[in-house]
């Protein structure tokens, strides 16, 4: 009872903090989201979790899961097939690794939600989900393997090794990048620039030794609006705070809330550690 106590004492004073410099409004209700994970390549059991917690401290928030243990390249992702997974949201944060998935129709139920106007977060290897064909060279939206790209804003086949990112921001969506300052990330993977679609916002570039690219993006999709970065790849760079305080305001960007005030936790830390995976269920895929 202790614990639930303080559990609540908690979530209030973090209400407080995020509310108290009008305390005669009541608090708005917190945004609905639904976080996508599962798939290839990385520790979404864990990344999951790191992301909600992160979020949930920072902002007005209240996360959902549709997450898949599979680690395939073909997650089994209970959104496939219902174009109507998103009612009741409002915003969607793609985080699947889902190279695998090619079927037209399956990823056009994926965007039917963003096509009504949900809004999108897409973090990490979602830009390197739902694609088919030769999606190694510029592909045009109207082309059948181009309307995930289209959503996303940019089309991106590949990485780098890992290693540190020098990340730098651009003042081209001021709220995204207020206060926020670059810095080097540790081990991430810096993921190409096929092309940056018209329209397509560049928030912030990454150089990792000889290589640049852009790693965060604003842009639109049938009227709504969508907030991209290819970072993300391992669990101490979702962890960092840097990280979550940017994610943070590009959801609040994306769902038109940036009169909302940012949370800063104090003495944040989380379990970084999954146990280790068999070697029989280890895949790799070329990205």
């Amino acid at each position: 009872m202790r614990a639930i106590i303080l559990t609540l004492t908690l979530a209030g004073l973090l209400a407080g903090d995020l509310y108290s410099a009008d305390k005669k409004k009541p608090l708005p209700k917190p945004l609905r989201a639904l976080l996508i994970t599962g798939g290839c390549c990385h520790d979404y059991a864990k990344q999951k979790d790191i992301l909600q917690q992160g979020l949930e401290r920072r902002i007005n928030i209240k996360i959902d899961h549709a997450h898949s243990p599979d680690k395939s390249t073909k997650p089994p992702l209970k959104i496939y097939g219902n174009p109507d997974y998103a009612k009741g949201y409002d915003l969607v944060i793609h985080d699947e690794c889902s190279a695998g998935i090619s079927d037209p129709k399956v990823i056009a139920g994926v965007l039917a939600p963003h096509k009504m106007g949900i809004p999108g977060v897409n973090l990490h290897c979602a830009m390197h989900s739902y694609r088919f064909g030769n999606f190694r060279v510029p592909v045009k939206v109207t082309d059948p393997n181009g309307k995930w790209f289209e959503y996303i804003g940019l089309q991106s086949s590949g990485h780098g090794p890992q290693r540190p990112i020098d990340i730098a921001f651009e003042n081209n969506v001021p709220f995204i990048t207020k206060g926020l300052k670059g810095w080097t990330t540790q081990r991430e993977e810096l993921y190409n620039n096929i092309q940056v679609l018209p329209g397509t916002k560049v928030v912030a570039r990454g150089t990792q030794s000889n290589a640049k690219a852009v790693v965060a993006w604003a842009s639109e999709y049938h009227g709504a609006r969508v907030f991209s970065t290819s970072l993300g790849h391992n669990n101490v760079t979702v962890a960092d705070k840097r990280y979550l305080d940017f994610i943070a305001r590009g959801i609040l960007w994306a769902t038109k809330k940036e009169s909302w005030p940012i949370a800063q936790p104090k003495n944040e830390s989380f379990d970084l550690n999954s146990k280790p995976q068999p070697a029989s269920q280890k895949k790799k895929i070329k990205r």
